[in-house]
Order: C-alpha cells, then sequence, then structure tokens
C-alpha cells in the first residue's frame, strides 16, 4: 500500500508540474495575442506615448541608420520598430502615414512631437538638444 502512494503521489507531482507548465505558457503568450489584437493605429500611437523617443525604421535604409545615429552621438537611447522585421510591420507603416502624413522613413518622434525623417530632426541647429533637454553640441560663431 506504501508503494501505490509514492506511486500516486509522484503521479500527483507530476499533473501539478505539467498543470503549472500550461499555466505559465497561456500567461506569457497572452499578452502577445492581445498585442496582435490592437490596430496598427492604436500600436504607434501608445508607442508615440510611452517612450520619449521613438523611431519607426526599416533596417536597411540609410536614412534610418543615420537618424538613429544622431541619437547615439547625443548619448540617448531611442525605441526602434524595424518595420521590416515585423510581420505586421506594412500596416504600422500605413498607420504611421496616416498620423503623420507620409509614408517614408524614419518617422522620428521625441516626446511625443513628431520631428520627421532624418533630415527633419534639427540636430545641427541644436533643436533636438533642446527637446531632449540635454547640452547642445553646436558651438556658435562669433
Amino acid at each position: 500500500m506504501a508503494k501505490l502512494s509514492a506511486s500516486s503521489g509522484s503521479v500527483l507531482l507530476s499533473l501539478q508540474f505539467i498543470s503549472l507548465l500550461v499555466t505559465l505558457f497561456l500567461v506569457s503568450h497572452s499578452g502577445s495575442v492581445e498585442a496582435k489584437s490592437k490596430s496598427p493605429s492604436s500600436f504607434v500611437k501608445k508607442t508615440i506615448s510611452s517612450h520619449s523617443i521613438v523611431i519607426f525604421s526599416k533596417s536597411y535604409c540609410p536614412y534610418c541608420r543615420r537618424a538613429k545615429s544622431v541619437f547615439k552621438e547625443l548619448e540617448q537611447v531611442p525605441y526602434v520598430v524595424e518595420l521590416d522585421e515585423r510581420e505586421d510591420g506594412g500596416k504600422i507603416q500605413d498607420a504611421l502615414s496616416k498620423i503623420v502624413g507620409r509614408r517614408t522613413v524614419p518617422q522620428v518622434f521625441v516626446n511625443g512631437k513628431h520631428l520627421g525623417g532624418s533630415d527633419g530632426m534639427a540636430y545641427e541647429s541644436g533643436e533636438l538638444a533642446k527637446l531632449l533637454g540635454i547640452p547642445s553640441t553646436v558651438k556658435e560663431d562669433l
């Protein structure tokens, strides 16, 4: 009878362990299911409002690389959404286009403000540093 009890105990322990694994699996994947159910437009808006610096980018784009390098020079870490590395990247780019009025990348946001692409960031003028609240590296001519 003791062997039956030990055997039953180990079966019960195995079932509890499997139940725990299934529960952890479901909990960890429920967030991704929820994220996929959100519209691309709400994803864009939530991303912009949740991060101080956001760059919607494509990993192979030289203009996107330039925009990311500007923040690296300023020792700032942007939240980067690489549209070409996401299944829903095209839909996000469509939503972004409706929000900002252009489909090109990069699209840069600082503190919720749309700065445009890599040429519209006003890096050389010191305006970007001012928006970020950091000292400007621009030297004024005397």
